[in-house]
């Protein structure tokens, strides 16, 4: 890894070499695979060539800091050279202003390259899966599963992504006592997996006549969306079943047998869909649904490795964990991960949650840095 420890800051331009060259390394594999994403034959395979296109986008960032990187430093050695030769006292005056600028721009670099460089989450980059559920609350729950629903729908429509509802059951009284949705983007599980966790909401309950403030909770479960790809889904290990979609107690919506049920027999895992008219469009979301809790299984093992070393606990999928309290008698939102408030609750809930998630990648980045140099 090639973070500044104690010994390379002593040695800077040790380090700065070091640096260069594996950022060298990294430009000539980006090159690489520029050119072999042009070849027939990898075009013709393509899970290959998903696979190289995917290396080439999340390495883009790392080649565009590298050259900002090596401007900088040819800068720098061009004002220093100045400094050294000339007499002229407006001109060194000059060359010393330059050369204090691009030493700050330097150190800013390389804390962003640091970054770059550190190993990254290989599903950020992939669409996510959430679930929503309604917890301890009755039906006060099932309202603010509702609320957290509509807060992600405002929050995905600002980042211009897609939500798609697959299955709902709605509350008694309004919300849902559980939804089920996918979200389709740039990186949305990079961002939306801080999401994950126990949301709990104090507030005078619509349901209460005596104006007592109570405690109710949903659980979010976010879920990177896995592809085709991900997980080798036999259609033989698959039990496909076909019903009438059913309403509000049971009774039958439609005479169509358009609702799916999927089981997979070897994990038993089973995902009913009944949301479209369409029978193809329920098995399409079904199977969605069902290679994503297939994944779910191999990814949490990752999650659970991260959890071993990480003492705030951000981004590890811990579905049991209280993250975050929301206030409405004092117009506050707390983040317990980070130990994060603000006091704009009703902007939060319409959508402006940017500033809190921002602060939990800054504050994994920064445990992220600690493990590296340790």
């Amino acid at each position: 890894m090639y973070l500044c420890g104690p010994k390379q800051k002593r040695q800077k331009g040790l380090y700065m070499n070091d640096l260069l060259d594996k950022l060298e390394l990294i430009y000539q594999r980006w090159l690489q695979i520029g050119e072999e994403i042009t070849k027939p034959d990898v075009m013709s395979d393509m899970k290959n060539y998903v696979k190289l296109s995917k290396d080439y986008k999340e390495l883009q960032a790392v080649v565009d800091a590298y050259k900002k990187y090596k401007d900088v430093i040819d800068n720098i050695a061009s004002a220093k050279e100045i400094l050294a030769n000339e007499k002229d006292e407006e001109f060194r005056e000059m060359a010393k202003a330059e050369l204090d600028a691009y030493l700050t721009e330097k150190e800013n670099l390389e804390e962003e390259i640091r970054l770059l460089l550190l190993p990254s989450d290989p599903q950020d980059s992939k669409n996510a899966q959430m679930e929503i559920r309604a917890g301890t609350g009755g039906d006060e729950a099932s309202i603010f599963a509702g609320d957290l629903f509509r807060m992600y729908q405002h929050f995905c429509d600002k980042k211009g992504w897609k939500i798609e509802v697959l299955s709902m059951t709605e509350g008694t009284v309004g919300g849902y006592k559980e939804i089920d949705f996918s979200v389709t983007g740039d990186g949305v599980y990079g961002i939306m997996k801080y999401e994950s966790g126990v949301h709990r909401v104090q507030r005078v309950p619509q349901t209460e006549s005596q104006g007592r403030v109570h405690t109710s909770a949903a659980s979010v479960v976010v879920l990177p969306e896995a592809d085709e790809f991900d997980v080798d889904l036999k259609q033989s290990d698959i039990k496909k079943e076909t019903f009438c979609a059913s309403g509000p107690g049971g009774q039958c919506v439609n005479t169509t047998y358009s609702a799916v049920r999927l089981t997979h027999i070897p994990s038993g895992i089973v995902v009913s869909i009944q949301d479209e008219k369409s029978q193809i469009k329920n098995l399409e979301k079904a199977m969605r649904v069902l290679r994503t809790r297939l994944f779910e299984r191999e990814y949490q093992k990752y999650l659970d490795e991260i959890a071993s070393k990480r003492r705030t606990m951000v981004s590890t999928g811990d579905r049991s964990a209280k993250i975050r309290t929301y206030n409405y008698p004092q117009n506050r939102v707390t983040d317990h991960r980070i130990n994060y408030t603000m006091y704009n609750l009703a902007n939060f809930m319409n959508g402006d949650i940017e500033e809190v998630i921002q602060a939990l990648q800054v504050a994994e980045n920064a445990e992220r840095l600690k493990e590296a140099v340790e």
